[in-house]
């Protein structure tokens, strides 16, 4: 029997938004969506801010009762201890921080980030109930010499050894030729490689939590491509970057099904 499977529209805000921009920005959000009559359940709507809004973007989210998951843009490896400028998956789990990405091609590009390194970060958010949104893509050079699917899914094979066959997670496709380049992937090549991930996943875990875990695509992602992307079945989601700092753009994605239709 299969799984339903909620759509998440994760919104990654990168190093954007103070935490006074990002309390406005999460009020905008939610007002459009309920000017707009959205129905809340519908989607998974996750909103991923810098680490100095967290605190400030939980208090609202509990106090307002706005049905949004938060989370972070990154995790330590470590518990604790002397690593200046780190901050735990322990610490997260304290502020009802859902989620963590991991993995993201500017942290493998930028911080030298190795599969190990994000196997081990991966690890570290499952022990203190944090779910990670593992990131896994292949560069224009990666796509030419092996293919569409062959280095993300090998990253994906790293990041899951080790990984309870019974372990909440989430996986993002993001080919790192397309992120911020305006050009996207086609639905057609996104579900290529997802179901290719999903099979992954199965080998690793198990079909029942393959068939339950959400994959998404990330990518230049906007509202007039998402609809694609989601009518593919493998596809489950999207992790999306400018698009997701701009109230009126992000909100019509989130609202996919009833803007644009499926």
């Amino acid at each position: 029997m299969a799984v339903s499977r909620t759509p998440f529209l994760a919104g990654n805000w990168k190093m954007n938004l103070d935490h006074l921009q990002a309390v406005a920005f999460v009020q905008k959000l939610h007002w459009s969506l309920r000017d707009a009559a959205h129905e809340d359940g519908s989607v998974e709507v996750g909103i991923f801010p810098p680490f100095t809004d967290l605190r400030s973007v939980q208090t609202l989210i509990d106090a307002d009762r706005i049905p949004f998951s938060f989370g972070a843009q990154d995790v330590s490896e470590h518990d604790a201890g002397a690593y200046t400028g780190e901050v735990s998956a322990q610490f997260l789990a304290k502020l009802q921080v859902g989620y963590v990405i991991v993995g993201h091609s500017e942290r493998r590009q930028y911080h030298n980030e190795t599969d190990e390194v994000v196997g081990r970060k991966v690890q570290a958010a499952l022990r203190h109930g944090v779910v990670p949104v593992i990131c896994v893509g292949e560069t224009a050079e990666d796509l030419e010499e092996h293919g569409a699917s062959a280095v993300p899914a090998a990253q994906l094979v790293r990041a899951l050894e080790d990984v309870a066959a019974d372990a909440d997670i989430v996986v993002a496709y993001e080919p790192v030729w397309a992120i911020g380049s305006g050009q996207a992937a086609t639905p057609q090549q996104a579900q290529e490689v997802c179901a290719a991930l999903r099979g992954v996943v199965a080998e690793a875990l198990g079909p029942v939590t393959a068939e339950r875990t959400r994959i998404l695509y990330g990518g230049s992602v906007k509202a007039g491509n998402i609809a694609g992307f989601m009518r593919e079945p493998d596809v489950d989601g999207a992790l999306v970057g400018g698009a997701s700092i701009v109230v009126d753009e992000f909100s019509a994605i989130v609202r996919y099904q009833k803007h644009v239709g499926v």
